[in-house]
């Protein structure tokens, strides 16, 4: 399946597309991609061809969030999820930057001194 997403977003010309190997970060999905459209139209057309080829490969239902602005629209693929963006709403987010550095052995920087969230 991840073949398949990263395909489709070099047909549909995507910028910076970013796969990051979630194994032994969450239980969510096996990869998250994240990519760029130059525009809210050129997103939202991504996501909606996004859609329609997982819904051919036998996907099934695959839900899409964030389409009406195309800011930043979710696909979740099950095993994978991807992230288009705006250029300046992705650098806002800095998705890939969140998700990259969480190693399964590091501790939340939100924890405290026994590995347990503070507060």
């Amino acid at each position: 399946m991840l073949e398949l997403v990263e395909t489709t977003l070099d047909d549909d010309k995507a910028q910076d597309i970013v796969v990051i190997d979630l194994a032994g970060k969450t239980t969510l999905a096996d990869f998250m991609v994240v990519a760029c459209g130059t525009s809210t139209r050129h997103v939202a057309g991504m996501a909606a061809k996004m859609q329609e080829k997982l819904k051919n490969a036998g996907c099934g239902k695959v839900p899409v969030e964030g389409l009406p602005q195309a800011d930043w629209v979710l696909v979740d693929a099950g095993d994978v999820i991807i992230h288009l963006f705006r250029p300046e709403v992705r650098a806002f987010y800095n998705l890939e930057k969140m998700w990259s550095k969480l190693a399964p052995s590091e501790e939340s920087p939100f924890a405290d001194g026994d590995g347990q969230a503070a507060g």
